[in-house]
């Protein structure tokens, strides 16, 4: 950690987006987040049905992006991974 961030840090002045890798996958789609935008109550369940091993965000990074995308299309509200992602990081940051 360089300095600057340090001092960032020690000022409560990291944001969620400088920080949002380090987000457990179970924090940031939570129980509500997954009731709410899926027939899921666990972002592990969702995982399960598409048949994915996830342990980290590197595995889902090496899911090939196409049959992610059509798995989150399939299974919840959203248009693909990112959309997901994306409102799932939001959501966590308004918190």
């Amino acid at each position: 950690m360089s300095f600057d961030e340090l001092l960032k840090e020690l000022q409560g002045q990291r944001t969620i987006e400088e920080d949002s890798s380090h987000i457990s996958l179970d924090e940031l789609f939570n129980e509500s987040f997954m009731v709410k935008h899926s027939n899921f109550k666990s972002f592990e369940e969702f995982l399960e049905k598409g048949n994915f091993q996830v342990q980290t965000r590197e595995d889902i990074n090496n899911i090939p992006d196409e049959l992610f995308d059509r798995h989150v299309a399939r299974e919840t509200g959203f248009a693909n991974w990112k959309s997901m992602l994306n409102t799932a990081t939001m959501d966590y940051a308004s918190k």
